[in-house]
């Protein structure tokens, strides 16, 4: 269901069929920590240069790949006409933060410096994660250095406050937030410095790139009050900020086209005004 609707977003938005894509498996894009980190890449028919999105997979930081969750995004963005990278990241609890956090670094400086090689535009990136995916998109996309700079990220029931949940954790630590930080249950000033110190929402600033955030309103994994703080943070700052709501929806994405059958639609169409060529001098 979710590739039909994004194909179907496709040809709505451009009124032609949808070529066949190219693809490339297992490119080793970094090695970090004894690991090479590697990605999926898709290529739309034709020439391009095309804006590119680059998937972050959820799995709590312990778990999941690029072939997972996230995957069901690849293809139709490829067909929809976006060059696709899907990454693999270091994963907790062998890898402790920041490892995820650089890996994700490491892949926007690398689409940056291999896009013309795969009919990528540079200067056109967004990030969609999902879950845990999702608070490493949204906290990648604070970084301001020139490198590593994004001009759109897609939140997909993005984790961006770490201190928020703790209510529904009984104030300890949860076993993901355990194995990414190596620290145990216990909430100790030290480790409620470190959450907050991950957590997206602390680190937003004037001019930032455009977000969407899409999100259920029966979350019980990740609140949804998360996204609408969020989104009240961004405006307040003259961030541009849109709420995709999906109503009655739970966590679990592959579940969400029960509950609005057109949000990959309209997230395709959201990129595709947050991504926009520039306009020839």
């Amino acid at each position: 269901m979710l590739r039909s609707c994004l194909l179907l977003a496709f040809l709505l938005a451009r009124g032609v069929s949808a070529a066949p894509a190219q693809f490339v498996r297992d490119v080793v894009y970094a090695e970090a920590g004894g690991e090479m980190l590697r990605l999926d890449a898709a290529m739309p028919a034709g020439p391009g240069p095309f804006p590119i999105a680059i998937l972050i997979h959820g799995g709590g930081w312990t778990g999941g790949d690029k072939a997972g969750d996230i995957a069901p995004w690849f293809e139709p963005l490829a067909a929809a006409g976006f060059t696709a990278f899907s990454i693999d990241y270091r994963l907790a609890p062998k890898h402790r933060w920041p490892a995820c956090r650089d890996d994700v670094l490491a892949a926007i400086r690398w689409a940056k410096a291999h896009a013309a090689d795969y009919k990528g535009d540079s200067a056109r990136i967004a990030l969609i994660g999902y879950s845990a995916g999702g608070h490493l998109a949204c906290f990648a996309a604070t970084d301001s250095a020139a490198d590593v700079r994004v001009q759109a990220v897609v939140g997909l029931a993005a984790l961006t406050d770490f201190e928020q949940e703790l209510p529904q954790r009984g104030h300890v630590l949860g076993r993901a937030q355990q194995g990414l930080l190596a620290r145990g249950p216990e909430l100790t000033p030290e480790s409620l410095a470190l959450l907050r110190a991950l957590s997206p929402v602390n680190h937003l600033h004037a001019g930032l790139p455009p977000f969407l955030l899409v999100h259920g309103d029966a979350d019980r994994s990740v609140p949804y009050i998360q996204s609408v703080v969020f989104q009240d943070r961004l405006l307040a700052l003259g961030v541009r900020c849109d709420l995709l709501t999906l109503p009655g929806a739970p966590h679990r994405m592959s579940e969400w086209d029960k509950f609005q059958a057109d949000y990959v639609a309209r997230t395709v169409a959201w990129l595709r005004t947050a991504l926009v060529p520039p306009a020839a001098p």
